[in-house]
């Protein structure tokens, strides 16, 4: 190793969510790039064997569990490993606050990640963001405050980061609109009949990406889409009308832009998230892929659909909560969590997911200005009320 590679600054990583589906592609983008990248801090919720065997491999110098009755077994493991043990979500919110991390991976999913993402902007540290819930919830209050702390946040979804390359170098050029390209899902084809009869497992097996549980239920009722709309808005200070979904089945196209000019700029690439993951932690520089590369030959037709609000109601609930703002787009994602939940443990059918959303929305108490606390209130009002909802049709 020559000189100036031993003065290399390695950048340091805390993954929130390291045993998840992104977390984990996250460690191998790191393991691929030794010299650049170090682990400095892991986390999860509760899978503490993955933890445990994530820890013995990248050594961090501390990991935290969430789920408390784990951390006696995570302790008398790692503690002889030199390794610190913390456990609790008040942990995870300090961990992040750590004077010797660079940058932190929000790869938690669910409204779980906005205080974690907060402490950490307020620590100053570089965000890569992959948790879409805090902006849905909070929008307006973490992108304020990253802009205060001089904090970049780096989007992580393949959408957003297929945005954020398109939008790179030209700060000076209007945008005239985005547009989000969307799988469309396993049922993408399915008419509204089949759809109200699908099962858990076929929910499950998504056409192109490989991703966690909650996710893949979200893109297969496109409320995953909804989402990123709602993020999209924050991400990159766009109106709602500046906000285009297209279907896009093959998955290569990942986003676009459309300048004022008329010009479109598009983000193409393979469906793989460790593109966007790596293109996140090596910002501003590229560095060189881990995967196979593209072939135009492989793809010779690409193509692209309106998606359809009638079999996917997720679409049009989202944009009505982004219009009405406040706190709604956080009783949206509050309601989802808990619906997905349901339907994870077969308690419920598919096509109940949108509608306890919307029952929810009607039962929940507007607040057109809300601060920080508000956001908890209604995440923890909404999610009783899909509770007590899902009571009533089981």
């Amino acid at each position: 190793m020559d000189k100036g590679t031993q003065s290399i600054h390695k950048k340091r990583i805390a993954i929130l969510g390291s045993t998840g589906s992104i977390g984990t592609q996250a460690l191998e983008v790191i393991e691929q790039y030794p010299r650049l990248f170090e682990v400095e801090v892991l986390t999860a919720h509760s899978n503490v064997d993955l933890l445990i065997s994530q820890a013995k491999k990248y050594k961090p110098n501390a990991v935290v569990i969430v789920k408390e009755d784990q951390y006696n077994y995570l302790q008398d493991i790692l503690d002889p490993l030199g390794i610190k043990v913390y456990a609790g979500s008040a942990a995870l919110e300090q961990i992040v606050q750590m004077g010797s991390i660079d940058m932190v991976l929000t790869a938690m999913v669910g409204f779980a990640g906005l205080a974690p993402t907060i402490q950490a902007i307020q620590a100053g540290k570089a965000i890569a963001l992959a948790n879409k819930e805090t902006l849905v919830v909070a929008g307006e209050l973490v992108m304020k405050m990253a802009m205060e702390h001089q904090v970049p946040i780096i989007p992580v979804d393949s959408e957003h980061s297929a945005i954020f390359q398109c939008l790179v170098g030209e700060d000076i050029n209007p945008v005239g609109k985005i547009i989000l390209t969307a799988s469309g899902g396993p049922f993408r084809t399915k008419t509204l009949e089949e759809i109200q009869k699908v099962s858990l497992k076929e929910a499950l097996r998504h056409p192109n990406w490989s991703m966690g549980d909650k996710i893949t239920i979200d893109s297969a009722t496109m409320m995953n889409k909804g989402l990123e709309i709602i993020e999209a808005k924050w991400l990159f200070n766009l109106r709602a009308e500046q906000v285009e979904v297209v279907v896009h089945p093959q998955s290569i196209i990942h986003s676009l832009v459309e300048f004022e000019d008329g010009s479109i700029k598009a983000q193409m690439g393979l469906p793989d998230m460790r593109l966007p993951i790596q293109y996140a932690l090596g910002f501003p520089k590229r560095l060189p892929g881990i995967n196979k590369q593209f072939s135009f030959i492989d793809y010779p037709e690409l193509n692209f659909e309106s998606p359809d609000p009638q079999r996917f109601p997720n679409l049009r609930i989202a944009r009505e909560c982004l219009s009405k703002g406040g706190n709604w787009p956080g009783v949206l994602n509050a309601a989802n969590e808990i619906a997905v939940e349901a339907f994870l443990k077969e308690k419920i059918r598919f096509t109940d997911i949108p509608i306890l959303i919307e029952k929810t929305l009607e039962a929940s108490s507007f607040v057109p200005h809300p601060v920080y606390q508000d956001y908890i209130d209604s995440d923890r009002e909404a999610r009783e009320l899909t509770r007590s909802f899902i009571k009533i049709i089981t």
